[in-house]
């Protein structure tokens, strides 16, 4: 686990965002994911320097991922670094907007 991957997922272990429960390193169909919330199929990845060679790779990921239904947020490790606060927010904005999404139906 990276040093944000770490920052990170002592804010996702908690359930602060509205209770859901996140695990991390989760393999979903042969992929492994940095965070994953199963109740609401929200993925978070962190990226590093080393996913700047690897972007056609995570776009055709993340589309697979996405016609599983599940929603995947991408966020820099220097978004981590320099505002974790923000990317907190935006998780937590997905899991509401899941949450509705998922009430409504």
């Amino acid at each position: 686990m990276t040093a944000e991957e770490s920052i990170l997922w002592q804010q996702l272990r908690k359930n602060h965002l509205n209770g859901y429960h996140f695990r991390r390193q989760q393999v979903i169909e042969g992929f492994v994911v940095d965070f994953y919330c199963h109740a609401i199929g929200l993925i978070v990845e962190l990226d590093g320097e080393s996913h700047l060679s690897t972007v056609e790779y995570d776009r055709v990921r993340d589309t697979f991922l996405s016609s599983l239904g599940l929603r995947v947020l991408r966020f820099a490790n220097a978004e981590v670094n320099e505002n974790l606060t923000a990317v907190l927010s935006i998780i937590a904005s997905a899991v509401s907007h899941s949450q509705a999404r998922s009430n409504e139906g």
